[in-house]
């Protein structure tokens, strides 16, 4: 199957799971909304579940390629930094899937697979990827931090300053996420970011 077919077929789930629960989201509509038949979106991702972990791995991979937009900035490591949380927080606020992914919050609405990894005995790579480990909230958080550190520590950083980075980088994702439970007044994100990158790179 060309991956077009089967971003079209994320993207129908996508779009139906913003107007029903997952559980009354339906194969065949899902198949007919792509333009395939259910055989077809079968032999792509297995099972509803398969579709759901396909779904998911797509929505985390492309907050991940936000983070990395954001880091690629061309801005002192600050402006990098806050510009990774706005992305944060707007992401969580606009996805519920990046929101759960992110929060560990999974409501009814949404599908909630396992994040362990499934026997997966799909032909499709994309599918066999989606069928191993899910990312936890903890280990989203340890992605960007990690990215992150690697991205703006240079050759030359000594090991105490990569640790007082990867706290500093750990604080904004952290922070990011707050505002999304709690959004802040005025000033938003980047103020409450920028306050608390001030002392940890000055």
């Amino acid at each position: 199957m060309m991956p077009a077919a089967r971003e079209s077929l994320l993207d129908a789930a996508y779009t139906a799971l913003s107007r029903r629960p997952w559980a009354a989201v339906r194969m065949v509509d899902v198949a007919a909304a792509a333009g395939v038949s259910r055989q077809t979106l079968y032999n792509e991702f297995g099972s509803k579940e398969g579709l759901a972990r396909a779904l998911v791995r797509r929505e985390a991979d492309a907050y991940l390629a936000g983070v990395e937009r954001a880091l690629a900035a061309d801005h002192d490591a600050r402006e990098r930094l806050t510009a990774t949380a706005e992305w944060t927080a707007s992401a969580a606020r606009e996805n519920a899937l990046v929101r759960a992914m992110l929060t560990g919050c999974w409501n009814e609405w949404l599908p909630s697979p396992t994040l362990s990894a499934v026997p997966s005995s799909s032909a499709v790579p994309a599918q066999r990827r989606a069928d191993g480990p899910l990312p936890s909230p903890g280990d989203l958080v340890a992605l960007v931090r990690d990215r992150a550190v690697a991205v703006l520590s240079g050759p030359g950083t000594r090991k105490s300053d990569a640790a007082d980075l990867a706290r500093s980088c750990e604080l904004v994702v952290r922070l990011a996420l707050s505002c999304v439970a709690a959004p802040p007044g005025e000033g938003g994100v980047a103020d409450l970011v920028r306050g608390a990158l001030h002392r940890q790179l000055a």
